[in-house]
């Protein structure tokens, strides 16, 4: 079976659609793509899916009601910007979502939301509730309350970490682009890239760097959002949201856009979370034999292969693992906390408790850690 194939299968369907698609150039909502999108949405739940759809537009809409010509370049103006634009958004949805005999619920998340395991598997189950009920979630980043160091950044991500935590067939991120393209796509020779099987540095290198006034993802951001989908056992595609019928051509398995395959190794639910869904708090850098027994041996990481530890954490936070070139190649949820695995770095275990005058384990169990593939 052809990948494209089995997309129509996917019974929960994740939709994002960017800022750039929602509003025109002024940051005013734009009514007509609007209502594109929802029919589109609502001609896939008649055929009996669950959908979650992830709407940027906040900050554009609250731009255009309160005539701001530049996107807020500060946290509180952001904030402020966003909560008059939530409110718009929402009652547009309401209104168009209705007319088709659909219950629309606001879902605002923040990265809080994803950091705590507890507060994680709530909002797991408060969506799959909504979709038991037939309503559509409509999540967006609760950009009101969210502060720099605790928010998403961009809707790519969001959209992304919801699919993984529903498990959803298919990811669908709709932009004002169809997809990857091999260089910048107003060049003579780029083309677009059709399928995507793994994220290599040349992928990331196509995916270059793009800013825009309106949105605050780009290219990268969506590879970055492919990277947790493809992991998570989820398929993503890019395409254009601006093409007639495009979800439905989508699911159809139409050669449209750009399909980046799910892994069939993929990351079981708990690895997912400690993978993609918290934020670091700490950085821990690893010699060269504790890499390889790390990457190679699937062992878990002692004190003694650790040679620098920076950040504030306690025992129980995700960090980042890094190699001494400044690579990230791991993940783990760490046994100690920042002052003490900074007394019993480079130490064997029964130094370690001497040192601690305490029983000793690892610093990151291997059940507790992913590394990269």
């Amino acid at each position: 079976m052809k990948p494209r194939e089995g997309l129509r299968d996917a019974r929960t369907v994740v939709v994002k659609v960017g800022t750039r698609i929602l509003t025109h150039g002024t940051g005013k909502l734009n009514f007509r793509m609007m209502e594109k999108v929802v029919r589109e949405l609502a001609d896939l739940k008649n055929q009996g899916k669950n959908v979650i759809f992830v709407s940027s537009g906040a900050v554009g809409a609250g731009m255009g009601r309160l005539g701001l010509e530049k996107r807020p370049g500060s946290t509180p103006e952001k904030q402020a910007v966003a909560a008059v634009g939530q409110g718009l958004l929402i009652q547009m949805y309401e209104k168009l979502f209705g007319e088709y005999g659909l219950v629309v619920a606001q879902v605002l998340l923040t990265r809080d939301d994803f950091n705590d395991r507890k507060r994680y598997l709530n909002s797991r189950n408060a969506l799959q509730t909504l979709m038991d009920f037939g309503v559509v979630p409509v999540v967006n980043e609760n950009d009101t309350v969210s502060v720099e160091g605790i928010e998403f950044g961009d809707n790519d991500t969001l959209s992304a970490l919801v699919a993984s935590l529903m498990d959803a067939g298919l990811l669908v991120i709709l932009s004002d682009i169809d997809g990857l393209y091999s260089g910048n796509p107003k060049e003579a020779g780029s083309c677009l890239v059709g399928m995507v099987e793994q994220i290599t540095p040349e992928v990331r290198q196509w995916a270059g760097a793009a800013k825009d006034t309106l949105g605050t993802g780009g290219m990268v951001t969506k590879i970055l959002a492919a990277d947790i989908a493809m992991n998570s056992g989820v398929p993503m595609v890019i395409a254009s949201g601006r093409e007639k019928d495009i979800l439905q051509r989508v699911l159809d398995g139409e050669e449209v856009g750009t399909l980046f395959c799910a892994r069939e190794d993929c990351l079981d639910g708990r690895k997912r979370w400690i993978a993609y869904a918290q934020s670091a708090q700490g950085r821990i850098v690893v010699d060269a034999g504790a890499r390889k027994a790390l990457l190679k041996d699937g062992k878990s990481l002692l004190p003694s292969g650790i040679v620098e530890v920076s950040g504030e954490f306690e025992q129980g936070d995700m960090v980042a693992i890094f190699d001494r070139d400044g690579a990230e190649f791991a993940r783990g949820l760490v046994n100690y906390s920042a002052p003490e695995l900074k007394m019993i770095r480079g130490m064997r275990t029964e130094k370690a408790a001497e040192k601690l005058q305490r029983p000793c384990s690892e610093a990151i169990h291997r059940n507790n850690m992913v590394v990269s593939s």
